[in-house]
C-alpha cells in the first residue's frame, strides 16, 4: 500500500501584485506561495499563461502524496503555452513546506483548495477555473466538491484519483493498518527496494529518475498518514456521486498504484455531470507519461468545452455510466 503511494523550463513565476481581497483575511497568492485562510504558508509554483495577456483558463492544481507542486512541472508549462495559468501549492505535511510528512487533515485540505479556487477567482475572474487533481489530490478534490461548501470553480479534472479505501482492500490490510495506525502512529515505513522495482507510477523513466533524486518528495511515510489517506481514499469513493460540477475522470490502463477495481466502483457512481477517459497506454501519473499530451490537450478541450469530444477519442473507463 504506502510502496505504491510513496512512489521544459518553468517560466517565470507570477509578477502580480499580493492579492487580499475584501473578507479573505490574511489569505494571499504570492509568487511562490499560497498564505492560507489560517496564515498558513504553502509552498507554490505558478506556470503563468504565455503572451502577457489575461488566461482564457486557470488550473489549481493538487500533487499526489508524498508528492509536491513540481508533479506538474510537464503540465504547467504545456498548458502555459496555450494560454492557461496553472497554480500548483504543496499541499499540508508535503514538499518545501513545514511539518514534512504530518499529515494534515481531509479538512485542512480541503479548506486550502476552497482557499486557493477564492484568490484564483478574485484574481482572474474573466477566466475559466478548474482544479486538476493527480492522486491523493484527485481525492481531495472530490471531497472539496462533494462537500456542502464546494470550492468556486467552472470545471474539475481528476486524474488517477485516490480512490482505493477501505473497502477495496483487503480484511488483513486494513487490521494491521488499523493497528499499526493506533499503536505506533508516529512510526516511518519505508518500501522495500524490490518493490519499488517492481512498482511502477509512469512509463517515463527520465521523470523516475528525477523524482528519486528530488529531495522534496517523502520517500517514508508516517503510518498515521497512510490511515489517513485512506480514510481520505474512502470519502471520496463514497462521496463522488455528490459533484454536480462538469467533471472529467481520467485513468490509464497500466495504471498500478490504484486498482482498476477501485476506479470502476468510483466511476460507476459518477453523476450526470461527470464523464471518463480511459487511457490505453496510460500509467498512474499521466501528465508525465511519455503519452501525456493526449491526456493535456483533453483537458484543454474538456475546459473549452465540457461536452465537447474529446481530441484523444480515448473510450469511457470501464463500468463508467453512459
Amino acid at each position: 500500500m504506502s510502496a505504491g503511494l510513496a512512489v521544459s523550463a518553468c517560466a517565470p513565476l507570477s509578477q502580480h501584485p499580493l492579492l487580499t481581497p475584501p473578507g479573505f483575511g490574511g489569505s494571499r497568492l504570492e509568487p511562490d506561495a499560497l498564505v492560507s485562510f489560517d496564515g498558513a504558508r504553502l509552498p507554490m509554483t505558478v506556470w503563468p499563461a504565455r503572451g502577457g495577456g489575461e488566461p482564457w483558463a486557470v488550473i489549481v492544481a493538487l500533487h499526489g502524496m508524498n508528492d509536491y507542486a513540481e508533479a506538474f512541472t510537464l503540465a504547467g508549462p504545456y498548458w502555459a503555452a496555450r494560454g492557461v495559468t496553472t497554480y500548483a501549492y504543496d499541499q499540508r505535511g508535503f514538499g518545501r513546506g513545514a511539518d514534512r510528512g504530518v499529515w494534515g487533515g481531509e479538512a485542512l485540505m480541503v479548506d486550502d483548495l476552497r482557499t486557493a479556487c477564492a484568490l484564483a477567482r478574485a484574481r482572474h475572474p474573466k477566466a475559466v477555473l478548474a482544479v486538476a487533481g493527480e492522486s491523493m489530490g484527485g481525492a481531495v478534490a472530490i471531497n472539496a466538491f462533494a462537500s456542502a461548501a464546494p470550492p468556486d470553480a467552472d470545471r474539475l479534472i481528476l486524474l488517477s484519483p485516490a480512490v482505493w479505501g477501505w473497502q477495496d482492500q483487503s480484511l488483513p490490510e486494513n487490521v494491521a493498518l488499523w493497528l499499526t495506525a493506533h499503536v505506533t502512529p508516529g512510526a516511518v515505513l519505508e518500501p522495500p527496494s524490490w518493490l519499488t522495482r517492481k512498482i511502477r507510477a509512469t512509463d517515463n523513466i527520465d521523470i523516475l529518475r528525477k523524482m528519486s533524486r528530488d529531495r522534496n518528495l517523502i520517500f517514508g511515510t508516517r503510518v498515521d498518514a497512510i490511515y489517513g489517506l485512506v480514510n481520505l481514499m474512502q470519502d471520496a469513493q463514497d462521496r463522488i456521486g455528490r459533484i454536480t460540477l462538469p467533471t472529467l475522470y481520467q485513468y490509464g490502463a497500466h495504471d498500478q498504484i490504484i486498482p482498476a477495481k477501485a476506479a470502476e466502483h468510483a466511476v460507476a457512481k459518477l453523476g450526470a455531470s461527470g464523464r471518463t477517459a480511459y487511457y490505453g497506454e496510460g500509467w498512474h501519473i499521466l501528465n508525465r507519461d511519455l503519452h501525456r499530451d493526449l491526456v493535456l490537450d483533453d483537458d484543454l478541450a474538456f475546459l473549452r468545452d465540457p461536452k465537447a469530444q474529446l481530441p484523444s477519442s480515448a473510450p469511457r473507463v470501464p463500468h463508467a455510466a453512459r
